[in-house]
């Protein structure tokens, strides 16, 4: 049984001193994500072609300047500020945030993310100060339920980038006038209070507060840490993989080949399709699962037996639910996914000979048409059939919008529906990222939620308290609403039409930053 490693920063504010006087600072690049987010940045305005040969080549210089140590970062930042010069500032905000969903969301340290949310559990004051600009860091505070930044700026007159950058920046000293700040501002003792970083160009603040934290130091802050015993705790569940975590996936998503083969002689010696199905499907998760080190802590486990056949339905955050779900419900199931995996070579046609029915998202007809060999599968085979309502992986942990065809599929099929909220299969493989990485997954089973009385006029309702049941399970803010049995309320779409009504036009610009070409016009 794989050890988990020590946390002793969690373990530490676990044990903490409640209350809002106490502040928890976390520093953002290298910090809260793994890399820089400025990295990223650049790298996708290259991508996208959106550079010219001056600004690549400007670019270029500057970092090697600062490298040598010729310019320091208010340096850096007028040189980025230049090229800024003229761009609407709404578009950039588009950009990063589009810059988040593509990169900077997968990158979240989800050990940082747990003690953020233990301080805030805690009801520290928590708050991002960085280097870094507005644009980089706020989709991420959000995500993580952080109101207050300070962070570097760009100018800004009338929507619109002027070329120059706003002092002091908030770096070295900035960053101990922007802690002091938020000191004032909520009555915050810094002497009892935290701040995480993983950089001794932030030593100004480190030793302001009373806890500093190095987090996945360099090298000069690790010397520092050890020489004045500040406690260090490192992080790989991010960055760059290693091999074996390569290995790992690759012979992880290549055991689905071997787990169907491995279920073909006893298709051919008893002619049962289904029982060769069965051993395959809880071969491949009991395999997958090994092979990359995911161990599972399931709550209630009873309640993937008890009311068979039904309508499973789970949070999809990573591409390894497949396999913990697998391992989890092991026979007689089937399943729903997009179209576009039906069309890749041996996988598709595996999936489809398990029992998987592929479905065209953005066709909400043809969705409704192809789920009516499910409810025969139900029905007449007994099966039980897997699906994600939110339709999609999500993100981050957060909990997405639910679809309805699951709850369709339940009320046609006159079955129960057993809701499974996995916690935190983003620790193994957040969206967009191809390696899987070892982890303890966290998954409850919630009782069986019966449809017997449900109806067309009431499945709204019904919908949204599923959807706050697993609100609830993963501790996240619940959606209000009226109970089930009563008629949904319509006061919500009066006031979103008043919202929308009362919000500001945006201020025409110079320039624009396309959020998909990414170039400036």
């Amino acid at each position: 049984m794989r050890v988990p490693r020590p946390q002793p920063h969690l373990e530490e504010v676990l044990a903490s001193e409640p209350g809002p006087h106490i502040a928890a600072l976390f520093d953002f690049d290298g910090t809260i994500i793994a890399g820089y987010s400025a990295t990223a940045m650049l790298r996708e305005k290259f991508q996208r072609r959106e550079m010219s040969v001056e600004e690549i080549a400007e670019t270029a210089n500057v970092i090697a300047q600062h490298s040598l140590g010729n310019i320091g970062f208010s340096g850096v930042m007028s040189a980025a500020a230049r090229f800024m010069k003229g761009v609407d500032e709404d578009s950039f905000v588009e950009f990063g945030e589009e810059l988040y969903k593509k990169h900077i969301a997968r990158k979240i340290y989800p050990e940082t993310r747990a003690i953020i949310e233990a301080h805030q559990a805690k009801g520290h004051r928590v708050a991002i100060v960085s280097s870094a600009t507005i644009y980089q860091i706020a989709p991420t505070a959000r995500d993580l339920g952080i109101a207050d930044i300070k962070c570097s700026s760009y100018e800004v007159e009338d929507g619109v980038f002027t070329g120059e950058i706003i002092r002091p920046l908030c770096f070295g000293e900035g960053k101990v006038l922007a802690a002091e700040e938020l000191a004032a501002e909520y009555g915050l003792d810094l002497d009892r209070s935290y701040f995480y970083s993983d950089s001794d160009d932030d030593i100004e603040l480190l030793e302001r507060v009373g806890k500093p934290r190095p987090l996945n130091p360099n090298l000069k802050l690790k010397a520092i840490a050890e020489e004045r015993g500040w406690p260090v705790q490192r992080f790989a569940s991010r960055g760059t993989p290693s091999w074996v975590d390569y290995t790992r996936t690759l012979y992880a998503t290549g055991s689905l080949v071997g787990a169907f083969a491995a279920g073909l002689p006893i298709w051919a010696l008893t002619r049962s399709q289904r029982e060769a199905a069965n051993f395959s499907i809880g071969l491949f998760g009991d395999f997958a699962t090994a092979i990359t080190g995911v161990e599972l802590e399931v709550e209630d486990e009873k309640h993937l037996w008890s009311a068979r056949p039904c309508v499973f339905i789970f949070n999809h955050q990573s591409k390894a639910d497949v396999m913990i779900l697998a391992k989890l419900i092991r026979r007689d199931m089937g399943g729903v996914g997009k179209k576009e995996i039906k069309d890749i070579p041996i996988l598709g046609k595996l999936m489809e000979w398990g029992g998987t029915v592929f479905v065209d998202r953005a066709d909400g007809k043809s969705a409704i048409k192809a789920m009516e060999p499910l409810v025969d599968a139900i029905r007449v085979e007994g099966k039980s059939i897997c699906i994600a309502p939110e339709g999609t992986r999500t993100l981050t942990p957060k909990l997405g919008a639910f679809k309805k065809g699951a709850f369709h599929l339940a009320m046609q099929a006159g079955v129960p529906i057993v809701p499974i909220v996995i916690h935190n299969a983003t620790d193994v493989a957040p969206k967009n990222e191809f390696v899987m990485r070892p982890a303890t997954v966290r998954v409850t089973v919630l009782p069986p939620v019966d449809t017997s009385k449900w109806s067309v006029k009431t499945l709204n309702a019904h919908v949204r308290d599923v959807r706050n049941l697993f609100l609830r399970t993963l501790g996240q803010e619940e959606e209000e609403g009226e109970a089930a049995e009563a008629t949904p309320p319509k006061k919500t779409a009066r006031k979103v039409a008043a919202a929308k009504k009362a919000a500001p036009g945006k201020k025409p610009a110079t320039k624009k930053l396309s959020p998909r070409k990414g170039r400036t016009a």
